[in-house]
């Protein structure tokens, strides 16, 4: 069976890597806003539905699409990928010493088969100083990443405790993926 992962995400094409030895990479390019008071989880449960359904059109219907969208959720405000380092320095104060919610949304769709999958994981920050905001910003991990952190490189150290799925957090929850993919044939 062809797959095409529809994303760009060196993380996500690691990780569905591990389950799948051959697949395609074919990123969607949509418009990631979020509607004037979006519900978090039906955002980026809306991201995913998009993303692989602009990519499905370019294929015939026995490929295999997965795609997948990752946010972060402070206080039901979703906090998307940072425009600059002003915006990512801003983020990061708001999730110093609290905690937040990551929500991963992951459609696989063949033909008119569809699983859709949410996850959510809650993430506790320490408190950080403006030395540690400074120091990763230094880093631009930010760049790119909900939330403007990515919990696999230096921004775990912010970590205090995960409730939840760590790959969710990554933006790929490979268990959740792997139990989809034995339902489709």
């Amino acid at each position: 069976m062809k797959v095409v992962l529809a994303s760009q995400s060196p993380r996500r094409k690691e990780l569905l890597g591990r389950l799948l030895p051959e697949f395609e990479i074919h990123p969607a390019d949509i418009d990631e806003t979020p509607f004037d008071e979006e519900d978090p989880k039906k955002y980026v449960q809306r991201m995913a539905a998009e993303k692989a359904a602009i990519v499905k059109k370019r294929y015939k219907p026995d490929v295999l699409v997965i795609a997948s969208d990752t946010t972060v959720v402070f206080e039901q405000e979703i906090l998307g990928k940072p425009v600059d380092e002003k915006e990512a320095k801003a983020m990061l104060q708001k999730l110093s010493g609290a905690t937040h919610e990551v929500y991963t949304a992951v459609m696989l769709t063949k033909g008119t088969h569809e699983e859709a999958l949410l996850t959510q994981a809650s993430v506790t920050f320490y408190p950080l100083t403006d030395v540690d905001i400074e120091t990763y910003l230094a880093t631009g991990d930010y760049a790119d990443k909900a939330g403007a952190y990515g919990i696999q490189s230096f921004a775990g150290a912010f970590v205090k405790a995960i409730k939840g799925d760590y790959y969710s957090i990554v933006g790929f929850p490979i268990g959740a993926v792997y139990q989809a993919l034995k339902k489709i044939k």
